[in-house]
């Protein structure tokens, strides 16, 4: 029988595994629901799952100024990820723009300073400059690196790339929200709901259902995508709870090589050795900045 404190962490572990599928599954359904059609869909089913898991959620119980103002920047992530994804050009770019989105691990780290007084090492800037400098080998492709290639990339869809970059600074902002003012709370199965009824304003006013293309594969995706984004959370809520919170952590910053490597299998795409060296650069300077954290906070005084 395995151990409580073993099976919580490989608990754990699997949310990772299952958060990697997100950017492959995303593109996929949007390609045939469209950016915010296929989005809604996808909260609207997690959102149902997280309540049959866990009941429906009261306003009341939450503390206001993580339900307001987490609320929103949570609400802003999500809408802000799915749009960029869904406004792609093409499935290398839905890859790209997911890179850019796992800046907010190191995001999250470098606003922990102002807002919630996070004691850092020195080597937590050059660990931001290189998951910034992998970001820019990532956009680069397959070409020489050039400051007027980079901005033309950039230019050929300025808005996906606006939002990619916005989605990562409201989670690192939601992140440190949450650890200073949820009280231990969680509102995911709440802020899922308006998720959905955000995404489904838009639909009303952009779209219609006309422009949906409903099939049994991509129904199965949503609802596999629906189903194990509510189990992921559920998973790694206890994963951190009961498990082994140090490996969990070291481990999740792997999900951009996870990521990039079940996206490309799922959207049958064959990435140039440039994008891989620019993930492995984000994952690097990801994990430098958590050591740079970590031993300042375990450091004797």
């Amino acid at each position: 029988m395995i151990p409580v404190k073993q099976h919580a962490t490989l608990t754990g572990l699997s949310a990772i595994l299952l958060w990697s599928t997100t950017i492959g599954l995303l593109r996929s359904i949007t390609e045939s629901f469209g950016p915010s059609g296929g989005a809604a869909m996808i909260y609207s089913v997690c959102a149902l799952f997280l309540c049959l898991a866990r009941g429906m959620p009261h306003p009341r119980q939450f503390p206001p100024l993580y339900l307001w103002l987490g609320g929103l920047l949570f609400v802003s992530y999500e809408v802000c990820l799915a749009l960029a994804i869904g406004f792609a050009t093409s499935r290398r770019q839905s890859l790209e723009l997911g890179m850019i989105n796992y800046l907010w691990p190191c995001l999250t780290i470098v606003l922990a300073i102002p807002l919630n007084q996070q004691k850092f090492r020195w080597w937590l800037w050059p660990g931001l400059a290189l998951s910034l400098v992998g970001i820019v080998w990532v956009l680069k492709g397959d070409n020489s690196w050039s400051l007027p290639h980079l901005w033309l990339n950039i230019q050929h869809n300025p808005l996906a790339y606006c939002l990619a970059f916005v989605a990562a600074f409201f989670l690192a902002m939601y992140n440190n929200i949450a650890k200073r003012h949820a009280a231990g709370a969680s509102a995911v199965t709440l802020f899922f709901l308006l998720t959905a009824t955000v995404l489904w304003v838009q639909f009303a006013w952009t779209s219609s259902f006309a422009s949906m293309h409903f099939s049994p594969g991509v129904m199965l995706e949503i609802f596999f995508m629906g189903g194990s984004t509510a189990l992921a959370y559920s998973a790694w809520e206890k994963g951190i709870q009961w498990g082994n919170l140090t490996l969990l952590a070291t481990a999740s910053y792997f999900t951009p090589v996870l990521s990039t490597l079940i996206g490309a299998v799922w959207l049958q795409l064959s990435l140039p050795q440039a994008f891989w060296q620019g993930v492995m650069m984000v994952t690097s300077g990801s994990l430098i900045c958590w050591w740079a954290t970590h031993t300042a906070c375990s450091s004797p005084r």
